[in-house]
């Protein structure tokens, strides 16, 4: 019996994959099968898979005849999976020796849906540790008290899905999938209906997992028109939390959440390519508009001078301004 599936999603990481695959051979175990999917790379990653899946213990090779991005990746990896737990990797990142091993015995000693755990974020040669933000470790609660409040950083912030492990039960609950063809900000409709529908979690004060940040080749660093997808992602969470039992207590966090992150896109909008920067605002002022009005009212006058009046600015053009202009 397969006691843990990691799915780990490559494109186009030849420099990266070697390191990647090297901390997963030092976190093997016999009952461990480690999912590698084959994102349709265009460059050396095919060959380095190939070598792994004679080479790696419990290593199950996938390949897509197409290019569908992580979001879909994940998800064929999650049809495959045969394990009581899953957890997630990205093709450039890394792992502690072991680790796995000791996330697993604390998530089945505390019998909780799922966990969170901190990880080391590394920057070229530079290494600092990233918590979740929440303060009560090694202790099972409701995932649903750890949204609020809205004015915080919160667990629903830290939407990295690699950064945790996950009982087959959630799978089973149809909550593990991610919006299919999701370019960017696929984790945050993940994490809040994690937070949502799942009965009980923890966070644990580990950090094993390697995230290298400022990789060229990451979407995070290219300013091109599938990072719009971040609205798509937020209407989404937007939509199904007013759906939710408690929305009138979580849509002003939800609400918050979505402006906050326009108004950091639109603070960094030269680093989009021209066509993409005035979609970006006509999109996000478009985005809105679609929310409820009150709960965003709320939102901006909450939100500190700079960021509220950049984000009124957009809210205040006229419709298909930017695709004119």
């Amino acid at each position: 019996m397969v006691k843990l599936s990691v799915i780990v999603p490559f494109y186009n990481v030849q420099t990266y994959a070697p390191d990647t695959l090297r901390s997963l051979r030092a976190n093997a175990r016999e009952d461990f099968e480690f999912i590698l999917v084959d994102d349709c790379a265009t460059d050396g990653t095919p060959e380095i898979l190939e070598r792994a899946e004679r080479d790696l213990p419990g290593a199950v090779l996938v390949r897509h005849e197409k290019n569908g991005g992580l979001a879909t990746a994940r998800n064929t990896g999650l049809d495959r999976a045969t394990g009581e737990y899953l957890t997630f990797l990205d093709g450039d990142d890394w792992l502690a020796p072991g680790y796995y091993g000791q996330l697993l015995a604390a998530i089945e000693d505390l019998g909780c849906d799922f966990v969170r755990v901190d990880h080391v974020q590394c920057t070229a040669r530079a290494r600092s540790i990233h918590r979740v933000p929440h303060g009560r470790r090694d202790v099972v609660m409701n995932p649903r008290d750890a949204i609020l409040p809205a004015d915080r950083s919160t667990s629903v912030d830290y939407a990295f899905a690699w950064a945790g492990m996950y009982h087959r039960r959630l799978l089973d609950d149809g909550l593990l999938h991610f919006t299919d063809g999701l370019r960017t900000a696929e984790d945050r409709p993940w994490i809040w209906r994690l937070h949502r529908e799942a009965r009980t979690f923890a966070v644990l004060g580990m950090h094993g997992v390697f995230y290298r940040r400022g990789v060229a080749s990451s979407l995070t660093q290219i300013g091109d028109v599938r990072q719009l997808d971040f609205i798509r992602a937020f209407d989404q969470v937007i939509e199904e939390t007013a759906r939710d039992r408690d929305a009138d207590a979580l849509l002003p966090k939800a609400v918050r959440t979505y402006c906050a992150i326009i108004s950091h896109h639109l603070g960094n909008i030269e680093r989009f390519e021209p066509q993409v920067a005035r979609k970006l605002r006509s999109m996000s002022a478009a985005a809105m508009k679609r929310m409820p009005q009150d709960v965003l009212k709320d939102a901006l006058d909450s939100m500190d001078y700079e960021r509220a009046a950049r984000l009124r600015r957009v809210k205040r053009r006229p419709a298909g301004a930017e695709v004119a202009a």
